[in-house]
């Protein structure tokens, strides 16, 4: 009969966590990635997730020809390098923030519409043996309507 006590208390303490967790990522989303669209309209969503080093997360956008855009990508400071790809519908990579020097932000513009994969990768440089480091990465996008 005690099992029954202790599961509801550990299901309420794991949603507590889960929604403080995903609320301190999107509070870090809109002080630290927000800014980084600059000039450029946001589209009004907040992508972040906590990820560790090594992990990575994939995320599909659609974009319209004739618009401005701009992809900001920002994670915590005590993570490694966070890269960013971006690959069309047949996987080819038409951008990497790994040849950019780990850039945060990408500037485009599309000659037709399309949908997009976005791949984010924490870097992993632990060595065997020790803890990964774990933090808030976020994807933020902007655009600007063609004058």
């Amino acid at each position: 009969m005690r099992i029954y006590r202790i599961i509801p208390i550990l299901a309420l303490l794991i949603i507590t966590l889960t929604v403080n967790v995903d609320a301190q990522c999107k509070a870090f989303a809109k002080k630290v990635c927000l800014p980084e669209l600059g000039a450029y309209t946001h589209d009004g969503n907040y992508h972040a997730a906590i990820l560790v080093e090594g992990e990575e997360a994939e995320l599909y956008k659609t974009f319209y020809s004739d618009m401005d855009y701009r992809v900001a990508i920002c994670g915590e400071d005590k993570l490694p390098n966070v890269e960013f790809k971006v690959l069309d519908s047949n996987k080819n990579v038409i951008y990497s923030n790994k040849d950019a020097g780990f850039a945060k932000t990408w500037d485009f513009k599309l000659q037709s519409s399309q949908q997009l994969k976005l791949v984010v990768k924490v870097s992993s440089f632990n060595q065997p043996g020790d803890t990964p480091a774990s933090g808030c990465v976020s994807i933020m996008f902007g655009f600007k309507m063609k004058k």
